[in-house]
């Protein structure tokens, strides 16, 4: 009888858990597209890996949904198939995201590449109204000025973005007092540096709870196949 009552535990945390696990895919969705709306509105991106990233984020969480529906309908129906099958591909799941976070680490040098590559490239196409919305939205909202230095400009016309105080023709007075003189480069890179423990730590906390999952499906799949009553 304990067995019984433990296994119908399992059984309905398995849900919840396939339940939190389908929501997730959808905030994955959701933020890959606005990452990829993002970076073609902001960059003119020329890497294949700096514009697949969102990419890879959405089938993620199309692929999640996907796995999340085999674990809520197993556990409900108790069927063995279904849950075994939902612990294989989560399993499969836990094994790529391991892989893309090594993968993340050894090419991490790469992003700022990668991005300063893209950031001159838009800058090349400033004198296109959506570009110059974007430069000038990257530089206020970062207190920069230009890809590595405010000089990058040159022998063009400062923007009035790169202004400590934005004024109508301000970037006329090219000064250290009017002008930010830091690169964005350098400047989103060192913002990246700081955020990067959490995206770390999200990205563990993903990890383990996925890890919880597959411990789940495992013991529910032992009680289904030893006959165990969970209704």
């Amino acid at each position: 009888m304990a067995v019984e009552g433990g296994m119908k535990c399992v059984k309905y945390l398995m849900f919840i858990f396939n339940f939190l696990f389908w929501i997730s895919g959808i905030a994955l969705i959701v933020v890959g597209i606005l990452v990829q709306t993002k970076m073609n509105g902001t960059l003119h991106i020329t890497s294949v890996a700096a514009s697949g990233a969102p990419i890879v984020i959405i089938i993620v969480g199309v692929v999640i949904n996907f796995v999340a529906f085999f674990g809520c309908c197993g556990a409900w129906k108790e069927n063995y198939c279904m849950v075994t099958t939902f612990a294989v591909l989560l399993l499969l799941i836990f094994i790529v995201e391991i892989a893309a976070a090594i993968a993340g680490y050894v090419f991490k040098d790469q992003i700022r590449g990668v991005f300063e590559k893209s950031f001159n490239a838009t800058m090349q196409h400033y004198n296109t109204s959506d570009n110059a919305r974007n430069i000038d939205s990257l530089q206020e909202q970062f207190h920069c000025c230009g890809s590595a230095y405010y000089t990058d400009w040159f022998p063009r016309k400062v923007p009035d973005s790169c202004c400590k105080v934005p004024a109508h023709d301000c970037g006329s007075n090219v000064t250290a007092v009017n002008i930010y003189q830091e690169g964005c480069v350098n400047v989103i890179n060192d913002w990246l540096k700081n955020n990067i423990v959490i995206v770390a730590g999200v990205a563990l906390g993903i990890a383990l709870f996925q890890l919880l999952g597959i411990i789940f499906a495992c013991v529910l799949m032992k009680g289904i196949r030893s006959g165990y009553e969970v209704m």
